[in-house]
């Protein structure tokens, strides 16, 4: 198979775009451009064959004419978009490495060149050169040329050249692995570039789809995402002619690939060939900057850690294109406050954003810094690094923080106190000095008494904010046992100290402490006092002589007694001797009495000046007399005039004294009051009994003499008169309203008799 006169240099194609090739021919000449695909009807064994390759198999060649230069417009673009140069062994500075032919057909003006290399330029006519001498540069450079009219970009690929992290080669994954399909087809669509942010005017073509087999008044018809689907209206097609446009400017952020449709169909709408899918990949620009999401970003690390140590991690995000340079990212340390007692205390790892110590540990002395706090103003810059790359910034905290490498040391190794005799509380502070953190335990102090408190009389505590130790008294001292008393206490902080670091001397001191005397009041002995004695013992019965003694034996201070509290004013005291006497009747069953003991206090003052006071308590048990006699209740009964249950009520009796002089107790009818034999009373048990009719009684109130008598020795009677109202019980309706006379018994007759006479 023969090649055409002329195409050679028309197609031209890197290998991954060899399937997909569009072209435009020079307006300096005007032949018919031609585009070659080779269809194999019967493929061989080795795979497709490219012209001009021998092949065992029949194929034919088929050529799309796509028009006549004679009838063709200017086509805006590069005239030519894929070249292939050989890898040199360097690139040299302004030295020229192709020719870049563009043209938006309206004179170029304007016209702007954009290298996906920082390393090369396009200089105004076209000339490719790098801007110094540079060896690696990946395998491919992508070429974007910009006019208000037209944009078009060109691939330049690097026989030979090595992979470098973030070639823009990468941006474009269309399917290069995945060549033109074979089967007979004549829409022929190709991959469409668009960069981002695209500015007016629009709509632009972009691209266009031929088809060589086109039946006439056929129609382009294009569907997809983006076109009749959301986001509607970005694409659309000339339905005549196949030129694709975009109406507004893409976004690669929000969709990175547009997947469409191209199919004809006729008059009618029916579809003739396709859908064939087209491709339109958004081309990334360096729009967005990096940004630091995570924060605040704290770091801690331990004061003289090794050189090297990491602190923490801190990385970017950039929304650009992760394959390529626009979001690859390096970070350096922009400033660090403080800047002592080095500018560089810290390192970040420019490609892993980690930050480690560069300093050596003597330096990260947390004790000897101006500040354990340090901030880093971290910087992260896309373009690999590059001035032209995009910036980002954040702060990051580093802690410097504290180990127990400083023991807390004594401010003096000896203290003094003083303390009155009998008091208790605080009564020194023992400060020390400690270097460390005062916000961890390597600062905070504990005390200990290790000697010279057998008598667990002193305790020591840290005060949480002074970081003292408060000792204080919690047994009151003595000062005629001793008048001085000498504490060893140490100190040691809450966290243990570091292997190298141990408690010296320092660390502990004395505590001299000196009791003053103060005038004591008398301690009475025994306290309280306690005595047993009879109920009603005649009055100025001796009950006790208290005993009370000055502690300040050094004194020879004199006592005198007298009574402080006396509820029921039954006591006197001598002042003299103190003896205990009684002014009345003790009653064990008066009301200051509790559970038959009766409280007293008395006063011992001494002579001293001012004169001291001690205070005793005496307990006086108080034993039971049989001197209360008994009571019934209730003294109130009813009962019906028809009743059949004779029972009238039970009664009970009541005895404030103690058994044995209470139950059982006795009930009996007063028998010379009642001289009729109408009423009876039944024991029930020791304190109760039953009053009860022998027969049923008019309506009337009648007083019946009970009398009740105690078991004590000699027993006690009490005679109370029990009231029974005999009631009418008509219908379910009682009426205990006294309808005849009360009737008194023979004895109140007489008695009332006998008064009558004496009044005449």
């Amino acid at each position: 198979m023969k090649t055409p006169p002329g195409a050679s240099s028309r197609t031209k194609c890197s290998r991954e775009l060899r399937s997909f090739c569009a072209f435009s021919c020079p307006r300096a000449k005007k032949p018919t451009c031609t585009a070659w695909f080779p269809q194999q009807e019967h493929p061989s064994e080795n795979g497709p064959q490219m012209p001009g390759q021998g092949s065992p198999a029949t194929s034919t060649m088929q050529v799309l004419l796509l028009t006549s230069a004679e009838d063709l417009d200017c086509t805006p673009g590069f005239q030519q978009k894929v070249f292939h140069i050989n890898q040199p062994a360097e690139f040299i500075e302004d030295q020229s490495i192709l020719n870049l032919t563009f043209s938006d057909c309206k004179g170029n003006d304007k016209l702007r060149y954009e290298v996906s290399s920082p390393y090369f330029k396009v200089n105004s006519d076209g000339g490719l050169v790098a801007l110094r001498n540079i060896t690696a540069v990946g395998k491919t450079l992508f070429v974007h040329a910009r006019t208000p009219h037209a944009e078009d970009m060109a691939e330049l690929v690097i026989v030979g050249g090595r992979d470098i992290q973030g070639s823009l080669q990468d941006i474009f994954k269309f399917a290069r692995t995945s060549p033109v399909p074979r089967q007979k087809r004549s829409i022929v669509v190709s991959p469409i570039l668009i960069p981002e942010n695209q500015r007016q005017p629009f709509p632009r073509d972009v691209g266009k789809v031929v088809d060589s087999d086109r039946p006439e008044r056929s129609k382009f018809r294009l569907t997809g995402k983006g076109v009749d689907q959301e986001p509607k209206g970005i694409f659309r097609i000339n339905e005549n002619t196949g030129s694709v446009s975009v109406t507004r400017t893409l976004d690669r952020e929000v969709i990175a690939v547009y997947q469409l449709f191209v199919e004809t169909t006729d008059v009618n709408g029916k579809t003739l060939e396709g859908p064939v899918p087209l491709e339109v990949i958004v081309i990334d620009q360096n729009d967005n900057r990096p940004i630091f999401r995570e924060g605040p970003y704290i770091g801690h690390v331990m004061e003289g850690s090794p050189t090297g140590t990491t602190v923490m991690r801190m990385t970017a995000f950039d929304a650009d294109d992760p394959a390529t340079d626009n979001a690859l990212l390096r970070y350096n340390i922009r400033q660090q406050t403080p800047d002592k007692p080095s500018p560089n205390m810290f390192y970040i790892d420019p490609e892993k954003g980690d930050i480690v110590t560069v300093v050596s540990p003597a330096l990260l002395d947390r004790e000897t810094l101006e500040n354990p706090k340090y901030e880093l103003i971290i910087e992260a810059q896309d373009m690999a690094g590059l001035d032209v790359g995009l910036t980002g910034t954040a702060t990051a905290t580093i802690m410097i923080d504290d180990k127990n490498d400083h023991s807390p040391k004594f401010t003096k190794k000896e203290f003094q106190a003083t303390v009155e005799e009998g008091a208790v509380g605080v009564i020194v502070n023992l400060t020390v000095e400690d270097k460390d953190d005062p916000t961890t335990g390597a600062w905070r102090a504990a005390y200990t008494i290790i000697n010279g408190n057998p008598g667990q009389s002193f305790e020591i505590h840290t005060n949480p904010q002074t970081n003292e130790g408060m000792l204080s008294v919690v047994k009151p001292l003595d000062y005629e046992i001793s008048a001085f008393h000498t504490l060893l206490i140490k100190v040691e902080n809450e966290d243990p100290l570091v292997p190298d670091v141990s408690y010296g001397p320092s660390s502990t001191a004395t505590v001299h402490i000196t009791v003053l005397d103060v005038n004591e009041g008398p301690v009475f002995y025994p306290d309280p006092m306690m005595v047993t004695r009879q109920e009603n013992i005649s009055v100025g019965s001796v009950l006790l002589t208290v005993n009370a003694t000055d502690p300040d034996s050094l004194q020879h201070q004199t006592i005198r007694y007298s009574v402080y509290k006396d509820p029921a004013g039954w006591l006197n005291i001598n002042p003299i001797n103190g003896t205990v006497d009684t002014t009345a009747v003790l009653d064990r069953e008066s009301p200051f009495v509790d559970n038959s003991v009766y409280t007293a206090l008395f006063l011992a003052i001494d002579s001293g000046n001012p004169p001291a006071t001690g205070t005793g308590t005496l307990l006086i048990t108080l034993e039971d007399v049989n001197d209360n006699a008994p009571f019934i209740y209730p003294t109130v009964a009813e009962v019906c005039d028809d009743a059949k249950n004779l029972s009238v009520v039970i009664l009970g009796a009541s005895d404030k004294d103690l058994h044995p002089n209470t139950d059982p107790f006795k009930f009996e009818i007063h028998k010379q009051a009642v001289p009729d034999k109408v009423w009876k009373i039944s024991k029930i048990n020791n304190t109760h009994a039953l009053v009860s009719l022998l027969q049923n009684l008019n309506k009337a109130n009648y007083n019946l003499p009970i009398m009740v008598t105690d078991s004590g020795k000699p027993p006690m009677t009490n005679i109370t008169d029990l009231r029974v109202q005999v009631c009418s019980c008509r219908n379910s309706k009682v009426d205990c309203n006294a309808a005849g006379a009360l009737r008194f018994s023979l004895p109140s007759l007489l008695l009332l008799s006998l008064f009558s006479l004496a009044c005449l």
